[in-house]
Order: structure tokens, then C-alpha cells, then sequence
């Protein structure tokens, strides 16, 4: 597991860094659902903010639904409708170990060296008839659905780390680490795409949905100086959100 941060180095005024870091417990289930925070006064001063501060934080976190108030104080929400982005699960295995979320469980239908489609093979650079490795599996919190989730790694990998070609949940949830110690590639850089479209018979049936009922699709690639190291592909069940923080490199002139 690894220590370094993996948060952006870049400035964040002070309640943006602190609604990130109640996002950041709550998804690695260090707050639990249900969970009362203290009154506003006392938990400000536990996290060395002013009241105003505190206050801007904890209402982006009511709005992305993290978090519900009521007469009675505030509490982390209880089943919250929020999905982790491929950013989330990035940051976390690198903080955590582990991709998972809080309470969260993978099954890992398909891990096995193919030979890709087109595009796949595009993006690794490959040479028809070239082979990735390619893994598929799902996560879920009790009986409800969360992801559904295609991986794809160089072949050079799998002999490096021989669990990319291991369907056993107990060795799903911390493999970038793992790839990262094997071969010396770290991701310097990633991109995520986001598109809603309907579920097709595939979908539907591992997210626990009808054919066709909308959902939240999208992919993220990882890479560094020497190429790809991860793509994957992934789809939520609608009614999920997530959600992206960024800034801008220039200011505008």
C-alpha cells in the first residue's frame, strides 16, 4: 500500500480541501452511513477551520448528497445515491490498497490474455494479433448493483503480476499497486469520458436492471511516459452520481 498522496498539488481554497477530505472518509467508509458529525462549532474547531468555512464545505458535500441535515444535527447519508468516478478509485486504491469502497464487494468474472477489438489494440499501440489482458467484474453493497467494469492491461503485465489472470475477489482490489511495484510504471496522467446511453442485455443483467433502462457509462486510461498502462470501461445504474473537482491551468487574460 502506498503512502503518497494522490491528490492534485495544485491550490484548493480551504473548504474545497476539506469537503474533499469528508468525500474521501466517507467513500473509504472511515464515516459510516448514519453516522451524526458533531455540531458545526465543535467540529470546526476538530479540523481547524472557521464556522464559515466548515459551513461552504458541508453544504457542497448536502448537495452531492454525501451528507443529509436535519432538526436533529447532521449525518452521512444513509445508502447515499453516490458513485465513485474512475478518479475516486484511482486515489483510493493508491491511498487505501484497495479499489473498493466502503462496504463494497467485487466478483471478477473474466480475467484472460485476448486479443483485443480494434480500438483497444489502437490505444496499446499493438500489432494485429497482439493480446492485452482483460479483465471484467462487478461491485456491489449488499443487494444493490454499483459498477459493472471491463479492464484492460498490456500482456507484458501478466508475467509480472500473475493476479491480473486471477478471477479471486480476494485479488480484485489492489492491483494498480501491485502493477505499479512489479514494473516500476506509475500513471502520471489519466483521462476520464462520461456518457449516458441505455443499458444493453450484458449490462442489465449484472447491474440489476432492465434492457434498455439508462445508465451512466463511461472509460478512463491511465498512462505514463511509456504508454498505457490501464484502460477500462464502466457502467453505473441510473440514479447514481459522481462527481469531478477540477480547476483551471490560466487564469483567463
Amino acid at each position: 500500500m502506498s503512502n503518497e498522496s494522490a491528490e492534485p498539488s495544485t491550490y484548493q481554497p480551504p473548504y474545497m480541501q476539506l469537503a474533499a477530505r469528508f468525500r474521501r472518509l466517507i467513500l473509504d467508509g472511515e464515516l459510516a452511513e448514519g453516522t451524526k458529525l458533531p455540531n458545526h462549532r465543535e467540529l470546526a474547531r476538530q479540523e481547524g477551520v472557521a464556522i464559515a468555512t466548515l459551513q461552504r464545505a458541508l453544504g457542497d458535500l448536502q448537495v452531492e448528497g454525501y451528507i443529509r441535515t436535519s432538526q436533529r444535527g447532521t449525518y452521512v447519508a444513509n445508502a447515499p445515491r453516490v458513485g465513485s468516478s474512475g478518479y475516486d478509485r484511482i486515489t483510493r486504491v493508491l491511498r487505501t490498497g484497495s479499489v473498493l469502497g466502503d462496504g463494497e464487494t467485487a466478483i471478477v468474472t473474466a480475467a484472460e490474455l485476448v486479443t483485443p477489438p480494434l480500438y483497444v489494440a489502437e490505444l496499446f499501440g499493438l500489432d494485429d494479433g497482439d493480446q492485452v489482458v482483460r479483465r471484467q467484474w462487478h461491485t456491489g453493497r449488499g443487494d444493490q448493483r454499483l459498477m459493472l467494469a471491463v479492464h484492460w492491461y498490456p500482456a507484458s503485465f501478466a508475467a509480472l503480476v500473475p493476479e491480473l489472470l486471477s478471477t479471486a475477489a480476494s485479488k480484485a482490489s489492489d492491483l494498480l499497486p501491485r502493477i505499479i511495484a512489479a514494473t516500476g510504471r506509475r500513471p502520471t496522467e489519466g483521462r476520464d469520458d462520461v456518457h449516458a446511453r441505455d443499458a444493453d442485455a450484458r449490462e442489465a443483467n449484472y447491474l440489476g436492471v432492465k434492457v434498455g433502462s439508462p445508465i451512466l457509462a463511461g472509460a478512463h486510461r491511465l498512462w505514463d511516459t511509456a504508454g498505457i498502462i490501464e484502460y477500462a470501461e464502466w457502467c453505473l445504474p441510473y440514479r447514481q452520481v459522481i462527481g469531478y473537482q477540477y480547476q483551471f491551468d490560466a487564469a483567463p487574460e
